[in-house]
């Protein structure tokens, strides 16, 4: 009785929750564009140090931040009926603030101690990369509880889709305050804007209308739980050979800092340019991520995996041989069709690997596999780079992504098709 009221309560705000889930994603999308991972953080460490290797760092911190405290939150998830408020509390302090934080140290530091405003970057970053990968577990667990399966590629399509429209106005915002405002003022004002989007997703966050969960893991050691963990690929053969192929598929990603930080130096970028070329990023994800929700959800994420590895594959290519700037342009077309099914599907086809009660454990266990593969790629291609040029490294990223997609292709089953494909955990 108690589960035939928890499904109602949750189809009768389906609307409301898909709602305010919108805002959440779409303005921290915002938020993110603003100082994106991909064009702006690289500018700005450009502007800090010379080497290659630290423009490779960054990315690299927040990815391991990110990634590597999942499986301590998944094993806090579990127990909570509830997941909301510490979804709320980490999300809001640790994920949101070091933005403003970031930006005020880069104000006041920049200029005077570079080698100090750099190394608070990365550290700020990294907070907020592990603060966001603490509550990932619990958040995705809560979005599976409100969001339905038949919507779920649909809410983050379209929520990516609409934060990318909002970015590229903030693209837009990115070239005129690049342009207009001194430096380090600019990228300041930059990271102060993304605070700001932030905070406006973070009261669509505690909107949510979430039922409390009846199937809950009783709390068990940190370390019991660790150690129940590699079970859960020697069940689930599937789910082990997807994560291997996103492994192989990851290594690509080593070339998505360096599309840009190359531009600027082969072609010598200014602002306005790269204005330019962040919008066209903003731009296609904004288009593709509906189209990739729609056909997640029709024909299943891995269609929609492939096709995100193979668009990587080919920015790639399109990158190290540019000819001219306005070929980037194609570069970061694909690079966009890349990050948009990257988001709309690499975690959203977990739950349909897993039990209901095992999602956290499963979304926890996935980001903490891809971690070592997701932090090192930037750090590969960063060495690559000053060791032998960028178009290796350009070829390098490309046939590895290329071998994923295979690898998912001939490897992976889709899970939503799979019979007995829920395993208990732990």
């Amino acid at each position: 009785m108690a589960e035939m009221r928890i499904a109602y309560d949750a189809e009768r705000n389906v609307r409301w929750n898909f709602g305010v889930n919108l805002v959440d994603i779409s303005f921290i999308m915002l938020g993110l564009s603003l100082v994106s991972r991909e064009t702006v953080i690289p500018l700005l460490v450009s502007t800090l140090t010379s080497s290659p290797i630290a423009i490779g760092l960054v990315p690299a911190v927040y990815t391991l931040g990110m990634y590597l405290p999942q499986l301590i939150g998944a094993s806090v998830a579990e127990r909570m009926p509830l997941k909301k408020p510490f979804v709320a509390l980490v999300g809001g302090l640790g994920e949101r603030l070091p933005y403003l934080l970031a930006g005020v140290a880069v104000l006041l530091l920049a200029t005077s101690l570079p080698a100090v405003a750099l190394a608070l970057v990365v550290l700020l970053l990294g907070v907020s990369g592990a603060s966001a990968g603490f509550a990932t577990p619990a958040w995705f667990d809560m979005i599976s509880k409100v969001i339905p399966v038949r919507r779920r590629g649909l809410f983050t399509g379209v929520g990516h889709g609409l934060g990318a429209l909002m970015g590229v106005a903030g693209a837009a915002v990115i070239g005129i305050v690049l342009a207009r405002w001194p430096y380090p003022s600019n990228f300041a004002l930059l990271f102060a804007l993304a605070f700001v989007a932030m905070v406006i997703s973070w009261f669509g966050l505690v909107l949510n209308r979430e039922p409390a969960s009846l199937d809950v893991r009783p709390a068990v050691p940190l370390a019991s739980y660790l150690r129940r963990l590699p079970s859960v690929l020697r069940a689930d053969h599937n789910f082990a050979r997807y994560i291997g192929a996103m492994t192989v598929a990851r290594g690509g990603t080593m070339a998505g800092g360096f599309f840009l930080v190359y531009g600027v130096e082969r072609f010598g970028l200014g602002g306005a340019e790269v204005g330019v070329l962040t919008g066209v990023l903003i731009g296609c994800q904004a288009l593709l991520n509906p189209l990739w929700g729609v056909i997640g959800d029709r024909y299943g994420h891995k269609a929609v995996l492939v096709g995100g590895s193979l668009a990587l594959a080919v920015g790639a290519l399109l990158a190290g041989f540019a000819p001219g700037w306005p070929w980037l342009v194609a570069a970061f077309l694909f690079l966009g069709a890349f990050l948009a099914a990257d988001t709309t599907s690499l975690l959203t086809i977990i739950p349909e690997f897993c039990a209901d009660a095992d999602r956290p454990t499963y979304i926890g266990l996935t980001n903490t596999l891809l971690a070592p593969v997701s932090a090192l790629a930037p750090l590969l291609g960063g060495g690559l780079v000053a060791l032998l040029g960028y178009a290796p490294m350009f070829v390098l990223a490309a046939l590895l992504a290329a071998l994923g997609a295979v690898l998912l292709i001939v490897g992976v089953r889709e899970p939503r098709w799979e019979a007995g494909r829920h395993p208990t955990a732990v």
